[in-house]
């Protein structure tokens, strides 16, 4: 199985640029009446600002020019209520339209967070964990403010811009001409910036991915790191990540930086073109002055909103990489999913039929993990799975559960083909246990509820006595209300044993426990056999284990190597055939005779 690490930069598929921006804006639409009060309000803005330089001209060219104090004061007091206005609604949109981003965003996060969720052992096992967080967090809080000033600037400002032409032309076509003769210009940069700026943004978000995933890959081994002293040496290659990122930083932001004069110098001719035919071509005489000065406001009104225009546009090309990336993971199908027809899977008996089953994982086609297997287990019956490491012990059981489906065979529970039935049926009346044990944050009460969220107290305690934890958990200072954080404070034993609780209390129909012994010492291991005696009773369950002590009473043993069941039978039926079982027991006697 292909995995991408911290060291490689994630692939990225092409998508067309407007297909992103339209399936980002299609959120807006679920905000239908809040988004009309925000363009009616900047309707209004609008109008204000494009009547100012009117307002202006009439100043000068009619009541200064007569002399008129009186109705340049009304005129006066008008602008002021008017801007005052268009402060007010400026201040109330930009309200607005921030509820509606962070909604918007918060959507987003949590339609990605639920997609993840879907997704297949196969996207988990194929990259690290800091990449996906990295797309929650840093991503989706880029398309935040890009959202907002989508409305509050594209629209007004677009608007303005053109309100502002159609003035200008209408008061004077020549001096209209010469204030958008540059455009060509500002365009020719717009373009640059679309084909190169966006790929280079893009190499940017890869590379904060990188620092994600291995920040967390460091510091969820700290342990490890910390024993070997190899603090050094973590963090130079931190230091080789970070170094990767700030020169795909810099280059993107020098293109980036490298509009800005381009709006400034497109500007500055604009307005030496507006005064040179203003002055030299036309003479002042041919123009008020009251009309001239408009012209002037007017020409700011036309680059003020070309430079937030282009500036969004920027923007739009940094950040719309993150939508890609969003988008991206949201549309990745979810490996196991349920059948249009799939049925709701009654309560298990815990019958488990393999018929001529084959896997191989699907970026690696033409190798079997295993092949034509096929067994019959009866409900009640313990199986044990035992064998060399990567033999396919693992891969057994994860079809069972579905985190797999089969490339040939069928897989049934209880004569139900696994995949003619809902994955919540299914899975709900598994109790699965690994070696790992994740302990959430919170009590330990809360991580044996886990398993059943609206257990009583005395079903947790039921569950901690009936597995040998609650001896241990009443010596804690708080006892079932001790804190835990991602297990801390607690021996690896310790944890298996809030684990076989958190199982049990789910009441699995079939129990499957993968290496789930294996951080148990001698002692402990003991001490809980009656525990896990009570977790296999009356329930089909497969146990993996290395331990041979641990799976002697098992009803019956598979020894699985070269894809294939080479062995099976009971504890004595496998020692008396000395084959692979009985080699690998005595290799096994040998090793604690020489300990």
């Amino acid at each position: 199985m292909s995995v991408n690490t911290f060291r490689e930069d994630e692939t990225q598929r092409s998508v067309p640029k407007r297909e992103t921006l339209a399936r980002l804006y299609r959120y807006l639409f679920a905000y239908k009446k809040k988004i009309a009060a925000v363009l009616l309000i900047m309707a209004v803005t609008v109008v204000i600002a494009l009547v100012n330089p009117l307002l202006i001209e009439r100043a000068i060219n009619v009541h200064v020019a007569r002399g008129d104090v009186r109705g340049l004061f009304r005129l006066g007091v008008l602008a002021l209520a008017l801007n005052v206005i268009w402060l007010m609604g400026v201040k109330v949109r930009m309200v607005l339209m921030e509820e509606i981003s962070n909604e918007i965003v918060l959507k987003i996060r949590e339609q990605l967070y639920v997609h993840i969720q879907s997704l297949g052992l196969q996207f988990f096992d194929g990259r690290p964990t800091g990449k996906i967080l990295s797309r929650i967090i840093r991503d989706v809080n880029s398309l935040k403010d890009m959202m907002s000033d989508s409305v509050t600037t594209l629209i007004p400002d677009l608007i303005t811009v053109i309100a502002v032409i159609a003035i200008m032309l209408v008061k004077s076509p020549p001096l209209a001409m010469s204030a958008i003769a540059t455009m060509p210009v500002l365009l020719a940069g717009m373009y640059v910036v679309m084909i190169l700026g966006h790929g280079r943004w893009m190499t940017v978000r890869m590379k904060n991915s990188n620092i994600s995933a291995y920040s967390h890959e460091n510091f969820s081994g700290i342990r490890v790191v910390q024993s070997f002293c190899a603090e050094q040496e973590s963090e130079k290659t931190f230091g080789r990540i970070l170094e990767d990122h700030e020169r795909a930083f810099v280059r993107a932001v020098q293109l980036a930086d490298a509009f800005g004069p381009t709006i400034d110098l497109t500007w500055g001719l604009g307005s030496f073109l507006l005064y040179y035919i203003g002055i030299r071509i036309l003479g002042m005489g041919g123009t008020e002055v009251g009309t001239f000065m408009a012209f002037a406001t007017y020409l700011s009104m036309f680059w003020s909103p070309i430079r937030n225009l282009a500036n969004l546009y920027n923007r739009i090309v940094n950040n719309i990489s993150g939508a890609e990336r969003i988008f991206e993971i949201l549309d990745t199908e979810p490996e196991m999913k349920d059948r249009a027809d799939a049925k709701q899977l009654p309560p298990v008996r815990g019958e488990v039929e393999f018929d001529h089953v084959s896997f191989a994982y699907p970026d690696e086609p033409e190798r079997d993990v295993i092949r034509d297997i096929s067994f019959h287990i009866q409900p009640g019956e313990t199986i044990a799975l035992v064998g060399p490491t990567g033999a396919g012990k693992t891969t057994i059981i994860n079809l069972i559960s579905r985190f797999y489906d089969v490339t040939a065979g069928e897989v049934r529970v209880d004569g139900y083909p696994v995949q003619d039935v809902t994955l919540e049926s299914l899975r709900s009346q598994m109790g699965i246990m690994t070696q790992e044990n994740y302990m959430f944050s919170g009590t330990i009460a809360d991580n044996i509820r886990y398993g059943k969220l609206d257990a009583t107290e005395e079903e947790v305690e039921w569950a901690a006595k009936t597995v040998g934890a609650h001896d241990f958990i009443m010596k804690l200072e708080k006892g079932y209300d001790t804190p835990v954080q991602s297990g801390s404070g607690l021996s690896v034993g310790q944890r298996q044993l809030v684990a076989f609780a958190r199982t049990l209390i789910a009441k699995p129909g079939i129990l499957i426990l993968d290496e789930a012994t294996s951080s148990i010492d001698t002692h402990t291991e003991i001490l809980v056999q009656n525990g896990i005696q009570a977790l296999l009773a009356g329930r089909t369950s497969f146990v993996i284990a290395h331990r041979l002590s641990t799976i002697r009473k098992a009803d019956r043993i598979f020894f699985v190597d070269g894809q294939r069941i080479l062995e099976t039978g009971t504890h004595e039926e496998l020692l008396r055939k000395k084959g692979a079982y009985y080699q690998l027991y005595c290799a096994q006697f040998q090793e604690v005779l020489a300990g």
